[in-house]
């Protein structure tokens, strides 16, 4: 049975700042992508996608600006797989072209997905590539699997697809309770030297997700606040007294799927900061560890969250907002998003441990998700015991990359490095 044609679709409310804030030198962009242990064939890639579109009704959107809010708009348009031909997460959206918000490549073993945020988050994006992925190796291994088919591991209703869980679950209300003003603190930022035509630096290490979390358990914390602790001690080395002053602050986005009932294709998350002041005069990494660990416990709360999701959402029912026309509120979102920047020297995330049936094992090697970057940033995740830390930079210089895999080197975890470089 084939989906139902939605006809437009406005923008969940942590979509809308992407519209409006993407550039040539971050382009909103990120990729997922699986590693098989053998060569895509391209033509069985193309059919895989055209029954994946079946059950991802929101991907066969285009962009579309209204006189108040950007929006989603259903179009015939057919992906077509591509043989990898551009730089890593390259611009998707043109402002006022009808083009699909994604794109999926091949190259030799790799099956490549590239999303413009506003379309998807990471998990939205990795339950697609699964689907995708999954009905690319039916399709390949007829022969194995045509009597005894694997279960989707993501299958669920187009509604619950189409859901905006930020409006299911917070109302706008409550939001501006009485708080002490927090003064804002500029963090260090990363300087470099940036590569031509905007390109992004993509280096990628693999290695035994069973070695790492062992390390991180050493120092009695989780995988994703080690990595992170890790990322913020490669920083330091390169920092001089005089810059100390400043912070290292890493953003680190919340996966709200965790703590409210959803199971949509659309952008569903917060982000909060953590990081380590250095004026505090340790820089061993048990004591990063300690303060991530801090900033984890006080940012991650139930108050915190609904606090935050409910005033984005009480502004952006404001009357004053909703009567502003676009290109007005374009210009306020991009001036936010410059002094929420000040803030901010990298960015962690976590995608998690990846699931397919076990069925599989034999044809997949790994998964990796990375990001467009304006700055340094990290994206892991987690297949089988194959962990994946992809470092995503617009800066030629590679020292913060060698100090953090050198540093897990030297902890006894075997590294496999591969760059687009």
């Amino acid at each position: 049975m084939r989906s139902r044609k939605v006809e437009w679709t406005r923008l969940d409310n942590a979509s809308k700042v992407f519209p409006a804030t993407y550039h040539n030198k971050d382009t909103k962009v990120f990729r997922a992508t699986c590693e098989l242990t053998e060569d895509v064939d391209s033509e069985v890639l193309q059919q895989a996608l055209d029954i994946t579109m079946e059950s991802f009704t929101l991907y066969k959107a285009v962009l579309r600006r209204g006189v108040f809010w950007y929006y989603l708009e259903s179009t015939d348009i057919r992906p077509i797989v591509e043989i990898e031909s551009l730089p890593v997460c390259a611009p998707i959206y043109i402002k006022d072209k009808r083009n699909l918000l994604f794109r999926v490549y091949y190259y030799y073993k790799r099956i490549n997905v590239e999303i413009f945020h506003a379309l998807s988050d990471g998990t939205g994006a990795l339950w697609f590539i699964q689907n995708l992925v999954h009905h690319y190796l039916i399709k390949k291994h007829t022969e194995i699997f045509e009597f005894n088919k694997p279960k989707l591991r993501y299958n669920v209703s187009l509604s619950e697809k189409m859901n905006d869980s930020f409006q299911r679950h917070f109302t706008g209300d409550n939001a501006f309770p009485h708080i002490n003003k927090i003064k804002n603190i500029k963090a260090y930022h990363i300087r470099g030297t940036r590569f031509e035509e905007n390109k992004t630096l993509l280096i990628e290490g693999s290695m035994s997700a069973k070695a790492v979390l062992e390390e991180a358990h050493k120092y009695q914390t989780t995988l994703t606040i080690f990595i992170a602790a890790v990322f913020i001690y490669s920083i330091c080395k390169d920092m001089t007294a005089s810059v100390k002053k400043r912070p290292i602050v890493l953003s680190v986005p919340i996966n709200l799927r965790q703590f409210y009932e959803s199971d949509t294709t659309r952008n569903f998350f917060t982000t909060m900061n953590a990081g380590y002041n250095f004026t505090k005069g340790n820089i061993g990494i048990e004591d990063i560890i300690d303060s991530i660990k801090n900033d984890f416990k006080g940012g991650i709360t139930e108050e915190k969250i609904s606090m935050k999701i409910n005033r984005l959402l009480a502004l952006e029912k404001n009357i004053l907002t909703k009567v502003m026309p676009l290109p007005l509120k374009d210009f306020f979102i991009r001036a936010a998003n410059k002094i929420n920047d000040r803030e901010i020297t990298g960015a962690t995330s976590n995608i998690g441990k990846i699931e397919m049936p076990v069925e599989f094992d034999p044809y997949i090697k790994q998964f990796s998700f990375c990001t467009s970057a304006r700055r340094p940033q990290i994206t892991i995740c987690t297949y089988r015991d194959r962990l994946v830390i992809s470092f995503t930079s617009p800066f030629r210089e590679t020292e913060i990359q060698k100090s953090i895999f050198q540093f897990l080197s030297k902890k006894g975890i075997d590294v496999e490095i591969s760059s687009n470089s």
